[in-house]
């Protein structure tokens, strides 16, 4: 299924915890931090799950207790309905792990 870009400006203002990529390419990006590593990386390891079901894979990187996650479409060139719906999900999963 061919995705479609999104308004960022209007995304963004419905995904507060989230910020526009100062990147190469249209995309948003968000920084987490939680308790320590596990608490990271059992974050890390919920997303995984939800990506694969998905098809829909984030860029991250993680440094001991922080997560960084990074959600564009590549194929469309920017950010898509799939990064909304990924950007609710680690919305959703950080509260429930307790992320700051």
């Amino acid at each position: 299924m061919t995705q479609t870009s999104v308004d960022l400006g209007e995304t963004l203002k419905s995904l507060p915890l989230w910020r526009a990529s100062n990147g190469d390419r249209p995309a948003i990006e968000r920084t987490l931090k939680f308790k320590d590593f596990n608490a990271a990386f059992g974050f890390m390891t919920r997303v995984a799950l939800m990506a694969d079901k998905m098809d829909h894979h984030p860029e991250w990187s993680n440094v001991y207790n922080r997560v960084e996650v990074l959600l564009t479409t590549h194929d469309a060139g920017g950010v898509t309905a799939l990064d909304v719906k990924m950007a609710g999900f680690i919305d959703e999963a950080a509260q429930s792990m307790g992320a700051d």
